[in-house]
């Protein structure tokens, strides 16, 4: 168990780092955190190929549409595959100012021990939640929500 307490803090640590470089702006650091190869989706559907396509994205991203801003991260768990592959699932959210209570994307990262023998992030994919359509659907179907909710 141990063992696995340690991989747990060292994919926390992978997360910490995204959240760190992207307070400070700084799209190198940030995309240092991905493989070389790494996939990329946002949001908006945008799917970004590689590390220096992701570094790039994010260059131009803070210094116009996210100049500025934060990133919230909240894990809601991480499962491992084996001793070098590890999926994450979470929330997360960019701001200004006060950091939002309630977190309005879904986050999946997978992550891989490199060649170098570091976790990276292999591939991310980035979800807007829509809470008032989750709440619909679940009470005209409930057999759709999740056994496990928060």
């Amino acid at each position: 168990m141990q063992g696995q307490q340690q991989e747990t803090a060292e994919v926390k640590a992978v997360l910490d780092g995204l959240v760190a470089a992207w307070d400070r702006n700084d799209a190198e650091a940030y995309g240092a955190l991905f493989t070389e190869d790494a996939s990329y989706l946002t949001f908006t559907g945008t799917v970004y190929r590689g590390r220096r396509d992701i570094v790039e994205s994010h260059r131009a991203l803070f210094a116009a549409f996210l100049k500025g801003t934060k990133l919230a991260d909240e894990v809601l768990d991480i499962r491992f595959y084996g001793p070098d592959a590890a999926v994450v699932n979470g929330r997360g959210d960019t701001y200004k100012g006060k950091r939002p209570h309630r977190l309005g994307k879904v986050q999946t990262y997978t992550l891989i021990r490199d060649t170098d023998g570091r976790w990276r992030v292999a591939a991310f994919q980035n979800t807007r939640r829509k809470p008032v359509m989750e709440r619909i659907t679940f009470t005209f179907s409930p057999g759709t929500a999740p056994l496990a909710r928060e």
